[in-house]
């Protein structure tokens, strides 16, 4: 529904809010991606099940903490570099369940 003349419409939304699980029910993947990305080597951060905010807050810490760039996209949360090492001791430390994937 895009718009309606009635007045006393009431939009029903379908998409439910999506709960945040506390960490240490969350498993996280930690890997490192060089592909399409010119050589350029980045950390990738899969797994996250929660809301945008929170994703992009804990984007933020781990960016802060390594102390270079990144973005999230598609709830997947991209470090600029090789901090796998560093990422995963992070997020331990706050209590997720990390692993590392890939080479």
């Amino acid at each position: 529904m895009v718009y309606s003349t009635n007045p006393e419409y009431q939009f029903d939304s379908d998409e439910e809010q999506q709960e945040t699980a506390p960490p240490n029910q969350q498993q996280l993947y930690v890997s490192l991606d060089k592909k399409n990305r010119k050589g350029k080597k980045v950390t990738l951060v899969e797994g996250f099940a929660g809301t945008t905010e929170e994703l992009k807050s804990l984007a933020k810490e781990l960016k802060s903490k390594c102390g270079v760039g990144g973005s999230v996209g598609d709830g997947v949360i991209l470090i600029q570099g090789d901090f796998r090492d560093r990422i995963l001791s992070l997020l331990q430390e706050k209590g997720y369940k990390v692993k590392r994937s890939g080479g």
